[in-house]
Order: C-alpha cells, then sequence, then structure tokens
C-alpha cells in the first residue's frame, strides 16, 4: 500500500539503521580485532540461509554484510541474504540447489524457528527428527555441489507471553514453546561444522532486550549479538 518512493525511503531506512549497528559492533576494539581476523579470504561469497530472523532488512546478515564492508573494504567480500521468511527446514529443502548458485564459499545455516511453530494445536509443523534429517540434507547437497565450508546457528528462544500475546500470531493461531526450541537447538549442536549456540546467547526465555516486541523475531540489539557470537564462534 506505499509508494516505490516511500519502499525505499522505508528500506534506506533500515539499510542505514543496519550500518549504524555494524559501526558500534566495530567501536568494540577486542571485536573489531576478531572480524580482521574471520577466515574469509579475499572475494569470499558467504551465504546466510534462514527465515524470517534472517530475512529482516536489519538482520544479522545484513548487519554483518556491513561490518565487513567497513572493516576489510579490499577484501570484496560478499554477504548473500538467502533469508526467507515464514519458510521451515522442508521448504528452504526444496529451493535449496538454486540458492547453490552459483557456489558459494561459505554458508551460515539459521533454520529452525519455523519448524517448531505450533499452529491451532500442539504439533509443531516440523517434527525434531525430521527438522534434523532437513537439515542433514542441506549439509550433504552443499558439501556434493560445493566446496563450502559451513557454520550453523542454532534457533532462537521466544519470550513465550510476548508471543501469545501478539495479534498477529493470534490470528495465526501461532504459537512457540521454548521446549522445543531448546530440544532442536541440543540436536543442531551435535551436527557437524561450528555452532553458534543462540540459546546461551539469547538466554531462556529470551532476554527481553534482546527479542523484539513481538516475543519472536529479535530485536536490532539482538541481531547485533548474533553477529558477535558469530565472529566470536569463528575466530574462537
Amino acid at each position: 500500500g506505499v509508494s516505490r518512493e516511500e519502499d525505499e525511503t522505508i528500506r534506506t531506512r533500515f539499510d542505514t539503521q543496519a550500518r549504524a549497528a555494524a559501526q558500534e559492533i566495530l567501536a568494540n576494539s577486542e571485536i573489531a580485532n576478531r572480524i580482521a581476523r574471520l577466515p574469509f579470504r579475499r572475494g569470499t561469497r558467504i551465504l546466510a540461509v534462514g527465515d524470517s530472523i534472517t530475512d529482516d532488512l536489519q538482520s544479522w546478515a545484513e548487519i554483518l554484510r556491513h561490518v565487513l564492508a567497513i572493516a576489510r573494504p579490499d577484501d570484496d567480500l560478499t554477504v548473500i541474504n538467502a533469508g526467507l521468511s515464514a519458510h521451515t527446514s522442508a521448504m528452504i529443502l526444496r529451493r535449496w540447489p538454486s540458492l547453490l548458485a552459483p557456489a558459494p564459499d561459505w554458508i551460515i545455516c539459521g533454520l529452525g524457528g519455523n519448524d517448531v511453530t505450533r499452529i491451532a494445536g500442539d504439533k509443531p509443523q516440523v517434527s525434531l527428527s525430521e527438522s534434523v534429517a532437513n537439515l542433514g540434507e542441506l549439509r550433504r547437497i552443499a558439501a556434493q555441489r560445493t566446496a563450502a565450508q559451513w557454520t550453523w546457528l542454532t534457533p532462537v528462544p521466544v519470550d513465550e507471553e510476548r508471543a501469545a500475546a501478539n495479534p498477529g500470531f493470534q490470528y495465526g493461531s501461532s504459537s512457540w514453546r521454548n521446549t522445543d526450541i531448546t530440544a532442536l537447538a541440543d540436536a543442531v549442536r551435535d551436527l557437524d561444522d561450528p555452532v553458534v549456540d543462540l540459546v546461551d546467547v539469547f538466554g531462556v526465555p529470551a532476554h527481553p532486550d534482546l527479542q523484539g516486541v513481538d516475543g519472536v523475531h529479535p530485536s536490532l540489539a539482538g541481531q547485533q549479538r548474533i553477529v558477535t557470537a558469530l565472529v566470536e564462534t569463528l575466530t574462537a
């Protein structure tokens, strides 16, 4: 319902705020030094895979893009935001081959928040065993088709009370339980490759400053913490 000019203004504002968030991260000298040591060679293509937490115009992927552009401008590093709102691991799996062309050098995968969503009942959209199988298939196909290095992000804990009170989630009869989220996070920790533990970062329930007003999508501060945790994991 907005004009093209209004849409562009909104997107520019979000991008400006994502860049400001990146500059705040770089103001921390310890994190800035770690960013300089991130194992990304010149010309690296980084594929960010996820749901609405990644798809967000102020997401960790967008902030990371700005962080790398500011801190390492000569390295020609590219972050491709392949986040798809409302997508489960099964839905991403269906699209997966097309997302791998051209082949990325790194893949950072944060899926599962929609797998554990319960719609008008007690059944998650995707069972735990199927989620784990889907994630394994994503990894297998990527290894078959690319030489990309891989990093996992665990799902993000929610504020169940905020989510339950949100009109949009009430309308869609959508709900979340942190027990489902932590169970999937436990399974992700058992996968190969580095894991960024966002359960540890956000806490259970999620810290109110890190979780957004709807209780499910991180605040800008929460998105910054995801970037910081990713940098710390990859430079540990």
